[in-house]
């Protein structure tokens, strides 16, 4: 069994790279121990949005009377149901995959892979242990939760986003550990559904890696929701005493306790690379991340690591355009490298966020003189017409050439607005280009065009 390519692992980033390879005339095999499609889209991204829909319908809902529509009767959630729905979500685009892999005629080999050197793959399952050959092998394996020796997950009382997925009883209290986009997207989801939530975060903002004008509006978005907030504050541990949780942290009112039904841990991921097989080809490992060369080449000649295996973004996106770099260079086509400076983040809260190129802090930490143009919803038509006011845009522009350095965006559509400033950023595009470019009325999207004409000192309506 003697393949053109073997990839290991059929995330956004594994099905992909198999995919483009087999357009381009190669042989593929995908070896997955797990359903296909991966954590991304059968325990991440793909089931938590379906869940996060839920939580809006349930929010609009709730507030159609300031629409003018009445709801006979109490509008109530069903957890249950909802958690249904979205593994049926999760399930359909699972079956999705498949389906691609069957047209590109991809064989499936299902089972655990690991590198057996000379290219060759050994591959475990319940049926037993075969061995398959490729010229190139593609590691794709992802990551998991990270567990803390102060926090183990036992799946119960410390959760990690997995168990909280399904969550068919809904707890009193959650406290939630880490406010990145996953702790942040579930802090949101089970406070709309009626939990007393609390979020820990060790850094000194909200969702720490955005911009602080974004950490505020979203701070000030979840305590509106009563989400409690606890920044510049460490979990030092968790126990369980009699059924409860017993948070033990650390911040600026000193050391105390809180009591939760549940903690969901979600201080990070761990890569999944036990077991591939990397030591004995003398592939090397820094700080959890498997170390490649500008090609995704790892030190054994023919193996190629990409997406959260690697030391990049940890992003679905990130994953997939790695994989068509990665696939295009091995059939010698010279593909353009990941601009890793222009990766656009979404987080699906409500109000959303989205987020692409450099903070304000950033580039003025860079170097960079910087002007900036900020638009709020307050200001836009068509977010008071819809009745989501909460927001606003923001655009950074290097003050020496009028160019884009980034994009932050706060409200309801923002996770596909995101697209227009990642474009334009990464074609160079200026704030007079953009303050320039006609864009519909009333849209939620007028507010990037408003915001470049702000930067620019001329904002019409604000």
């Amino acid at each position: 069994m003697k393949y053109d390519i073997i990839v290991i692992g059929s995330g956004p980033g594994g099905y992909v790279a198999a995919i483009r390879a087999a357009q381009l005339g190669k042989s593929v095999a995908v070896v997955e121990r797990a359903e296909l499609g991966g954590t991304c889209l059968n325990w991440g991204c793909i089931p938590t949005k379906a869940l996060l829909k839920s939580a809006q319908v349930l929010h609009y809902a709730q507030s159609a009377a300031s629409y003018g529509i009445d709801i006979v009767g109490e509008v109530k959630a069903d957890p249950s149901k909802i958690v249904d729905r979205s593994r049926t979500v999760a399930e359909t685009m699972s079956k999705g995959v498949n389906f691609l892999m069957g047209k590109n005629k991809i064989e499936i080999i299902k089972g655990e892979g690991s590198l057996a050197g000379d290219g060759k793959v050994t591959v475990r399952s319940a049926e037993g242990e075969q061995t398959v050959e490729a010229d190139s092998i593609i590691l794709a394996t992802g990551a998991r939760p990270r567990e803390m020796p102060f926090m183990p997950i036992d799946g119960k009382y410390v959760i990690s986003s997995k168990e909280a997925l399904v969550l068919k009883e809904l707890p009193e209290t959650m406290v939630v550990c880490g406010s990145g986009a996953i702790g942040s997207e579930f802090a949101y989801l089970y406070a709309s559904l009626g939990v007393k939530v609390t979020v820990v975060e060790i850094a000194p903002n909200l969702m720490p890696l955005e911009d602080e004008d974004v950490s505020k509006a979203m701070e000030r978005a979840f305590r509106k929701m009563r989400i409690g907030v606890m920044t510049s504050t460490a979990v030092k541990g968790v126990s369980v005493v009699d059924g409860k949780c017993a948070v033990e942290v650390e911040g600026k009112k000193g050391a105390e306790t809180l009591s939760a039904d549940v903690v969901l841990s979600a201080v990070g991921i761990k890569t999944n690379i036990e077991g591939l097989g990397l030591e004995a080809l003398g592939i090397e490992v820094e700080r959890d991340k498997i170390k490649v060369d500008g090609s995704f080449q790892t030190a054994a000649k023919g193996v190629y690591a990409i997406g959260d295996l690697i030391a990049t973004p940890a992003l679905a996106h990130v994953a997939s355009a790695e994989a068509i770099a990665c696939v295009e260079g091995i059939c010698g086509l010279n593909p353009d490298p990941v601009d890793y400076t222009t990766i656009p983040s979404c987080v699906y809260t409500s109000p959303e966020v989205a987020s692409v190129g450099m903070t304000e802090k950033q580039a003025v930490e860079a170097g960079y003189t910087v002007k900036v143009g900020k638009f709020p919803y307050t200001a836009s038509g068509k977010a008071t017409a819809a009745g989501d006011r909460d927001g606003f845009v923001k655009l950074v522009f290097n003050a020496e050439d009028d160019k884009l350095l980034g994009a932050h965006f706060v409200g309801a559509g923002v996770t596909e607005m995101i697209a227009e400033p990642t474009i334009a950023k990464a074609m160079g595009a200026s704030a007079h280009t953009i303050a320039r470019t006609i864009h519909s009325h009333p849209t939620m999207n007028e507010a990037v065009m408003e915001a470049a004409e702000a930067a620019m000192g001329c904002a019409i309506h604000m």
